[in-house]
């Protein structure tokens, strides 16, 4: 199907490139430097420091997407990319039951990484349609998906966001958007538990995040992706006791893994537009899925209970 398109920030700046300053105009400037200072030194240099260091910082990470991170751009409902949306039928798919990819509208920065993102128990793609938006806008593709049966368990849903994720790079309309090498998942509840499962079954993934995962699977010590576990204080579904917590402390020391438990929070709270949640996926998915260490501030040090955030453990600083 045609693609959908939504501008969810402001047009991007166009790039001008301006002409070369001709060779009297580059003497002219040094000799107003020499005439101001007394010095040798020109203004050239000086000039060139700044985009020689973002050639400098690209060559070392050429995965890096968007402007230099604030607290505020992480928390924004939206990023500095405009997005696009396309949807896919589930009689045009296998292995899962079709969704919504969300993308970048421009091409100008290279490839993306992806995310796959399940559902819940008993739930669609449309518990999860705010992911879409808010993480694609920070230059991500995301694919929310329906999964086969609403009564699909975890395990299920594993394989299902591992098969959204080989449809998105191998057939979608966006899959020359894409890096193929940078993929990871999410899911809620059952697709939390599912997302455990992909990580499992998949280390080549670069992040897994759970959020208030369900599972009766309590240990994980084959995990090796980066895993960000979300739970919350008040789930009398999937207790933190019972799910969250004894998922995180089975991940072995040497993964790189993180768990954030919500404070007044219930199992449901990821179905909902919620800042802690897309601000602390949004700094795991840049960490790893782009090798984006400008992140890493928001992550390490841990960050500190606080009204939102009973409580939050992990291991710093990353590898």
């Amino acid at each position: 199907m045609e693609p959908l398109h939504h501008d969810t920030s402001t047009p991007e700046a166009g790039r001008h490139r301006r002409k070369p300053r001709s060779r009297t105009v580059r003497l002219s400037l040094a000799g107003l430097a020499l005439a101001l200072t007394g010095t040798g030194v020109a203004l050239m240099p000086a000039a060139q420091a700044a985009p020689e260091a973002a050639v400098q910082a690209a060559a070392e990470n050429p995965y890096e997407r968007g402007p230099d991170p604030t607290e505020s751009s992480i928390e924004a409902r939206t990023g500095s990319y405009r997005v696009s949306e396309t949807r896919v039928s589930s009689l045009s798919v296998r292995g899962f039951g079709g969704g919504t990819i969300y993308y970048p509208t421009s091409t100008a920065d290279g490839t993306f990484g992806a995310v796959a993102i399940s559902p819940g128990y008993t739930a669609y793609q449309s518990s999860m349609s705010w992911y879409g938006e808010r993480l694609a806008s920070q230059g991500f593709v995301v694919f929310t998906i329906d999964t086969n049966t609403t009564l699909d368990q975890p395990a299920s849903r594993g394989d299902q966001l591992l098969a959204a994720l080989d449809y998105l790079t191998q057939d979608s309309s966006v899959r020359s958007r894409i890096d193929r090498g940078r993929l990871a998942v999410m899911g809620h509840s059952m697709g939390g538990g599912g997302a455990l499962e992909a990580a499992k079954d998949r280390p080549s993934l670069k992040a897994s995040i759970p959020l208030t995962p369900w599972n009766l699977d309590k240990t994980w010590r084959e995990i090796t992706v980066p895993t960000f576990i979300v739970g919350a204080d008040g789930d009398s579904i999937a207790s933190v006791r019972s799910h969250a917590e004894p998922f995180y402390e089975s991940l072995p020391s040497s993964t790189n893994r993180a768990y954030m438990e919500l404070n007044n929070a219930t199992h449901f709270t990821p179905n909902t537009s919620d800042t802690e949640i897309a601000k602390y996926s949004i700094s795991w998915l840049k960490r790893f899925v782009d090798n984006d260490t400008r992140y890493e501030q928001f992550l390490c040090p841990l960050p500190r209970p606080s009204l939102q955030i009973e409580e939050f453990r992990g291991n710093c600083p990353h590898t």
